[in-house]
């Protein structure tokens, strides 16, 4: 699974986290300067933002399941992860910027995740899934102006999905929802938000991909290099989510 891992290591200590580091991943780390967003949150200065090669590290890796509750909760993560380590990589003015008058920018997309997981996910199996005061519209205007205002909606909202899908049992699949006044099992509401934020995850990858240019890291398996990520995934070394 090809992931970046930014952790905040005590250079006095050697431990991110409180947590020794083997030290067969001293020579995977390497230092790099984070995006001021990120520069922000450092508190010590023997504290450094740190891309460590996710090769020697376990991560989450696909698991074999035939629970659908389980492989939407693990996607619904999957999508959240992209969508971090793409926005982490994007300049900060890239957040705020479009490519063009009819674009839209990352800060503006995300603003428009959230506000459709707040509708969705706010009391899912009781009220209808568009809510009364839900301006769609204006989600697509005056965009977040900071990090922290978009990082904020962003998180809150997301904690939203997963705090309502966690009590789900597969029995709730077969209930019945409304979206607009329109019947969904709870399965399709599901699958329905699964596949919309997938899509939108999709443009903030592009956008930040763009704008970080040649500094951009691979999401996922990096050009060029599909038999050998093919075979690290038969031998066991990666995984494929």
């Amino acid at each position: 699974m090809e992931i970046e891992f930014r952790v905040s290591l005590n250079l006095t200590t050697g431990a991110p986290g409180g947590a020794g580091v083997s030290p067969a991943l001293l020579p995977s780390v390497e230092t790099q300067k984070p995006p001021a967003r990120c520069r922000r949150h450092l508190r010590k200065p023997n504290h450094l933002i740190l891309s460590l090669n996710s090769g020697n590290i376990p991560g989450m890796p696909f698991e074999f399941t035939k629970s659908y509750l389980k492989d939407s909760i693990d996607l619904f993560r999957y999508y959240k992860r992209l969508g971090d380590r793409a926005m982490s990589q994007a300049p900060d003015d890239a957040l705020f910027a479009t490519l063009d008058s009819e674009s839209n920018s990352i800060a503006i997309i995300v603003k428009h995740i959230a506000g459709n997981m707040r509708s969705r996910w706010t009391d899912f199996l009781t009220a209808d899934g568009e809510k009364p005061d839900r301006n769609r519209d204006a989600e697509f205007e005056a965009a977040p102006k900071t990090w922290g205002e978009l990082n904020s909606m962003w998180e809150s909202n997301w904690k939203l999905v997963f705090d309502a899908l966690a009590p789900l049992t597969e029995a709730d699949l077969s209930r019945t929802i409304y979206i607009r006044g329109e019947a969904h099992s709870v399965m399709q509401a599901i699958n329905r938000n699964l596949t919309h934020t997938a899509y939108h995850v999709g443009q903030i990858v592009f956008l930040a991909k763009h704008f970080a240019g040649s500094n951009w890291v691979s999401l996922t398996v990096p050009r060029g290099k599909s038999a050998e990520f093919n075979a690290k995934v038969a031998s066991g070394k990666k995984s494929q989510r």
